[in-house]
Protein backbone atom coordinates (compact mmCIF):
# COMPACT_ATOMS: atom_id res chain seq x y z
CA UNK A 1 0.00 0.00 0.00
CA UNK A 2 1.59 3.33 -0.95
CA UNK A 3 -0.54 5.37 -3.23
CA UNK A 4 -3.05 5.79 -0.02
CA UNK A 5 -0.62 7.65 1.94
CA UNK A 6 0.86 9.49 -0.87
CA UNK A 7 -2.83 10.96 -1.95
CA UNK A 8 -4.16 11.28 1.50
CA UNK A 9 -1.09 13.87 2.44
CA UNK A 10 -1.60 15.40 -1.02
CA UNK A 11 -5.31 15.80 -0.50
CA UNK A 12 -5.29 16.75 3.63
CA UNK A 13 -2.59 19.89 2.27
CA UNK A 14 -4.94 20.35 -0.19
CA UNK A 15 -7.64 20.81 1.80
CA UNK A 16 -6.19 22.43 4.66
CA UNK A 17 -3.87 25.05 2.94
CA UNK A 18 -4.51 25.14 -0.67
CA UNK A 19 -1.63 26.89 -0.62
CA UNK A 20 0.60 27.33 -4.35
CA UNK A 21 3.38 27.83 -2.68
CA UNK A 22 3.69 24.08 -1.30
CA UNK A 23 5.76 21.11 -2.83
CA UNK A 24 3.79 18.48 -3.14
CA UNK A 25 7.03 15.96 -3.89
CA UNK A 26 7.83 17.43 -0.12
CA UNK A 27 4.65 16.21 1.27
CA UNK A 28 4.21 13.29 -0.86
CA UNK A 29 8.06 12.10 0.30
CA UNK A 30 6.84 12.71 4.01
CA UNK A 31 3.28 10.91 3.51
CA UNK A 32 5.71 7.15 2.72
CA UNK A 33 8.66 7.97 4.79
CA UNK A 34 7.59 6.14 7.80
CA UNK A 35 6.83 3.12 5.04
CA UNK A 36 10.60 2.78 5.42
CA UNK A 37 10.26 1.28 9.09
CA UNK A 38 7.87 -1.20 7.43
CA UNK A 39 10.61 -2.97 5.93
CA UNK A 40 11.75 -4.03 9.38
CA UNK A 41 7.71 -5.63 9.65
CA UNK A 42 7.91 -3.12 13.32
CA UNK A 43 6.73 -0.04 14.24
CA UNK A 44 9.33 2.67 15.27
CA UNK A 45 9.60 6.45 15.96
CA UNK A 46 8.24 7.50 12.45
CA UNK A 47 5.04 5.99 13.53
CA UNK A 48 4.88 7.87 17.24
CA UNK A 49 3.57 11.97 17.37
CA UNK A 50 7.33 12.28 18.68
CA UNK A 51 8.84 11.30 15.59
CA UNK A 52 7.21 13.81 13.22
CA UNK A 53 7.72 16.84 16.03
CA UNK A 54 11.19 15.74 15.82
CA UNK A 55 11.44 15.71 11.91
CA UNK A 56 9.52 18.99 12.49
CA UNK A 57 12.02 20.74 14.75
CA UNK A 58 14.74 19.49 12.87
CA UNK A 59 13.77 21.09 9.92
CA UNK A 60 13.02 24.36 11.88
CA UNK A 61 16.65 24.51 13.24
CA UNK A 62 18.61 22.92 10.22
CA UNK A 63 17.02 26.49 7.81
CA UNK A 64 16.76 29.45 10.01
CA UNK A 65 17.51 31.97 7.77
CA UNK A 66 16.51 29.99 4.68
CA UNK A 67 12.64 30.48 4.35
CA UNK A 68 12.32 28.89 0.42
CA UNK A 69 14.13 26.00 1.84
CA UNK A 70 12.39 25.83 4.89
CA UNK A 71 9.22 26.16 2.66
CA UNK A 72 10.23 22.78 0.69
CA UNK A 73 11.38 20.86 3.51
CA UNK A 74 8.19 21.64 5.65
CA UNK A 75 6.62 19.01 3.73
CA UNK A 76 8.13 16.03 4.80
CA UNK A 77 7.30 16.54 8.40
CA UNK A 78 3.70 17.73 7.29
CA UNK A 79 3.47 14.55 5.41
CA UNK A 80 4.48 12.22 8.38
CA UNK A 81 1.88 14.28 10.50
CA UNK A 82 -0.98 12.91 7.79
CA UNK A 83 0.56 9.68 7.54
CA UNK A 84 -0.29 9.03 11.56
CA UNK A 85 -3.71 9.58 10.63
CA UNK A 86 -4.36 7.52 7.36
CA UNK A 87 -1.85 4.22 9.14
CA UNK A 88 -4.01 4.41 12.28
CA UNK A 89 -1.07 4.41 13.96
CA UNK A 90 -3.28 7.15 16.61
CA UNK A 91 -5.21 4.36 17.57
CA UNK A 92 -2.16 2.48 19.26
CA UNK A 93 -1.80 5.05 22.05
CA UNK A 94 1.14 3.50 23.54
CA UNK A 95 2.61 3.59 20.30
CA UNK A 96 1.66 7.25 19.05
CA UNK A 97 2.16 8.30 22.25
CA UNK A 98 5.87 6.98 22.84
CA UNK A 99 7.90 7.55 24.92
CA UNK A 100 4.83 9.36 27.55
CA UNK A 101 2.82 6.55 27.21
CA UNK A 102 5.29 4.32 27.91
CA UNK A 103 8.66 3.12 26.75
CA UNK A 104 7.72 -0.74 25.92
CA UNK A 105 5.60 -0.25 22.49
CA UNK A 106 8.23 0.70 19.73
CA UNK A 107 9.65 -1.82 17.99
CA UNK A 108 6.66 -4.52 18.91
CA UNK A 109 3.65 -5.96 16.47
CA UNK A 110 3.06 -5.66 13.37
CA UNK A 111 3.25 -1.78 11.77
CA UNK A 112 -0.32 -0.07 12.47
CA UNK A 113 -1.02 0.50 8.34
CA UNK A 114 -0.58 -2.87 7.32
CA UNK A 115 -2.45 -4.45 10.11
CA UNK A 116 -5.95 -5.02 8.99
CA UNK A 117 -7.53 -7.49 6.62
CA UNK A 118 -6.22 -7.51 3.08
CA UNK A 119 -10.14 -6.48 1.58
CA UNK A 120 -9.57 -3.16 3.59
CA UNK A 121 -5.76 -2.90 2.45
CA UNK A 122 -6.88 -3.07 -0.95
CA UNK A 123 -10.04 -0.88 -0.58
CA UNK A 124 -7.34 1.64 0.53
CA UNK A 125 -5.38 1.54 -1.94
CA UNK A 126 -8.42 1.85 -4.52
CA UNK A 127 -9.53 5.18 -2.57
CA UNK A 128 -5.67 6.32 -3.55
CA UNK A 129 -5.97 5.41 -6.88
CA UNK A 130 -9.41 7.48 -6.78
CA UNK A 131 -7.97 10.61 -4.71
CA UNK A 132 -4.84 10.35 -7.61
CA UNK A 133 -7.30 10.63 -10.31
CA UNK A 134 -9.39 13.91 -8.64
CA UNK A 135 -6.22 15.76 -7.94
CA UNK A 136 -5.16 15.06 -11.65
CA UNK A 137 -8.18 15.18 -13.12
CA UNK A 138 -8.97 18.66 -10.76
CA UNK A 139 -5.22 20.42 -11.64
CA UNK A 140 -5.50 19.64 -15.52
CA UNK A 141 -2.25 17.10 -14.85
CA UNK A 142 -2.92 15.75 -18.40
CA UNK A 143 -1.55 18.76 -19.94
CA UNK A 144 2.44 18.77 -20.38
CA UNK A 145 2.51 22.52 -19.22
CA UNK A 146 1.02 21.66 -15.65
CA UNK A 147 2.27 18.01 -15.22
CA UNK A 148 6.15 20.02 -16.27
CA UNK A 149 5.27 22.25 -13.15
CA UNK A 150 4.32 19.59 -10.58
CA UNK A 151 7.61 17.92 -11.64
CA UNK A 152 9.92 20.40 -11.76
CA UNK A 153 8.77 22.73 -9.01
CA UNK A 154 6.48 20.24 -6.75
CA UNK A 155 3.66 23.01 -7.15
CA UNK A 156 0.23 22.32 -8.29
CA UNK A 157 -1.55 24.81 -10.89
CA UNK A 158 -3.36 27.30 -9.14
CA UNK A 159 -7.02 27.49 -10.55
CA UNK A 160 -8.71 29.35 -7.82
CA UNK A 161 -10.55 27.72 -4.83
CA UNK A 162 -10.81 24.03 -4.27
CA UNK A 163 -14.17 22.96 -6.37
CA UNK A 164 -14.47 19.72 -4.66
CA UNK A 165 -13.52 17.23 -1.64
CA UNK A 166 -10.43 14.50 -1.82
Amino acid sequence: MLLWFVATAVCAVLLVFDSPAVDYRFVAAGGVLPLLESLTGRPYVLHTLLGSVALMTLVMAATVGRRIVRRKLLGVPIGTFVFLVASTSWTRTELFWWPVAGLDEIGIGPVPEYDHPVAVLVVLELVGIGLLVWISRRFQLAKPTNRAELLRTGRLPHLGKLGGEC
